[in-house]
């Protein structure tokens, strides 16, 4: 138990990590504590975070940031989904796309319908019924909360940008709202002899800084949660078998697309996101399959544009710190962990983090039980994230490499044994509670690596064979009359 008030909270790192909570922070709590940032022009942060998913709406809301003066000062542009490119058989593809699919009935999803008509020979993809690929693939996007004339839901979407623009964009932000910006690189941190608790940094200046929290924003160096405090690591590689990515920006091409593309190779998978100055590109692999100088070959010779700059290589290790939070240091931000870039979700985490910690903020000092209960939930959601990355690699069924035939083998965990079976015998599939990834996702990626199940819900017999003939005809054609109506993707960003 640390019974010190907490008015001073020290924020190690900028970044987008460091930004994000800088922000959100001013906005909730700069009235009762002094928020100081302290960062270095001199290191620079791992730019790969640039696709996001549908919350990051929430964040820039709830920091107050307007879409338009983000979009521009970003170079944004929208995401409809991640396309997944050979990740099942070679040649597969599918996307794991925002928003809905079909029609949702009371109980029962509207996949099971799908199932249905596909025991009667109808041959249409799952996609067919969905507005937001079929929008990604034509390229087009329009805000549209529901589909004209009907009440079925509309487009969601997320972004793509540039992560270091937007931490300068929040770094602004943040200065404007009360925030303090020292720069400096941290030398050294100082801890109290007594509780072992983090005391000050020590700059390379000779400046000292003491606070009463402290939040390392370090990325993968984890200066504070573990070079300090060694806090431990749940390591996730034996699941999550690539350890290396390489990335750089190329030039734009046309069309811009709306949407990720994630391309399986023989030894892990390459990113593309579309940008509206650039392209974003990054192979990620697995060192034991695959040299630097190998990936950097194959990265070049698949590029659509010119490279902008040397490829630049980034170590990492898959997995999460024991605790997220330990004694007065949280971690969030890839110090926190490190799930790979394969569904976009650490500029996700850094947002959950901070969310987390200002609903425990500990304004009377720290009290071990919201310590426990953070820790709890931040395990839990590393969890369920965990396992549905996992996922795409166990489902694959290539067999044109040792790599991928190791991934098909593995062990994985019991969690995501069950739901796969569940899923491959029933057809059903359920999100824990403030699990991210809903039942829709799920099904995308399950069915996308073709596990289709064997069966499907007895409500999909309430309508007869004619009748799910009827409905998957009318929403094709609903869903192909309003994409026919939107406007092209290039178009749209210039309005919004």
């Amino acid at each position: 138990m640390h019974n010190n008030k907490i008015k001073k909270v020290i924020i190690a790192g900028g970044g987008t990590a460091g930004w994000i909570t800088a922000a959100l922070m001013a906005k909730t709590l700069s009235k009762t504590v002094d928020i100081i940032l302290v960062e270095s022009d001199e290191i620079g942060t791992i730019g790969v975070g640039e696709a996001t998913i549908p919350p990051i709406i929430h964040l820039n809301n709830a920091i107050g940031l307007d879409e338009k003066t983000f979009i521009k000062e970003t170079k944004a542009t929208i995401k409809l989904g991640i396309e997944f490119d050979n990740w099942g058989k070679l040649g597969d593809s599918y996307m794991h796309a925002f928003g809905s699919i079909g029609k949702n009935f009371p109980f029962c999803d509207f996949h099971h319908f799908w199932l249905k008509a596909k025991q009667n020979g109808d041959t249409s993809s799952y996609w067919d019924y969905s507005l937001n690929y079929q929008a990604a693939k034509h390229n087009k996007f329009k805000k549209l909360t529901s589909i004209e004339g009907t009440n079925l839901p509309g487009i969601e979407y997320a972004y793509h940008f540039d992560a270091g623009l937007y931490a300068k964009l929040l770094s602004k932000f943040s200065q404007n709202m009360g925030v303090t910006r020292i720069e400096g690189i941290v030398n050294q941190v100082n801890l109290n002899n007594e509780n072992g608790y983090v005391k000050s940094l020590a700059l390379e200046n000779g400046e000292k800084i003491n606070g009463d929290l402290f939040i390392d924003c370090t990325g993968l160096k984890a200066l504070l949660i573990e070079g300090a405090l060694s806090t431990g690591f749940e390591d996730y590689s034996h699941w999550l078998p690539c350890d290396r990515a390489i990335a750089v920006a190329c030039e734009s091409v046309e069309p811009l697309t709306p949407y990720t593309r994630s391309t399986a190779h023989e030894s892990g998978w390459q990113w593309r996101i579309p940008l509206q100055h650039r392209i974003g590109n990054g192979l990620v692999y697995s060192s034991k399959y695959m040299t630097d100088e190998q990936a950097k070959d194959k990265l070049l010779s698949q590029l659509d544009g010119k490279p902008l700059a040397e490829p630049k290589v980034i170590p990492f290790k898959a997995g999460v710190r024991r605790k997220q939070w330990h004694k007065n240091v949280v971690a969030i931000g890839l110090s926190s962990g490190f799930f790979e870039p394969l569904e976009s979700t650490n500029i996700h985490l850094i947002q959950t983090a901070a969310i987390r910690l200002l609903k425990f903020f500990p304004h009377n000092g720290i009290k071990s039980a919201e310590v426990i209960e953070f820790n709890r939930q931040s395990k839990k959601e590393s969890h369920m994230m965990r396992d549905f990355i996992i996922l795409h690699y166990k489902l694959n069924q290539r067999d044109d490499s040792d790599f991928w035939r190791a991934c098909q083998r593995m062990e994985v965990p019991d969690t995501l044994t069950k739901k796969m079976a569940l899923f491959e015998q029933s057809g059903k599939v359920f999100r824990e509670q403030d699990a991210l990834f809903t039942e829709i996702a799920w099904q995308q990626v399950m069915i996308g690596q073709n596990l289709i199940p064997q069966d499907y819900h007895p409500i999909a017999n309430s309508l007869s064979v004619d009748q799910v003939s009827e409905l998957m005809t009318n929403l094709k054609i609903l869903i192909g009359r309003t994409v026919d109506s939107l406007p092209s993707h290039r178009d749209c960003l210039k309005t919004l």
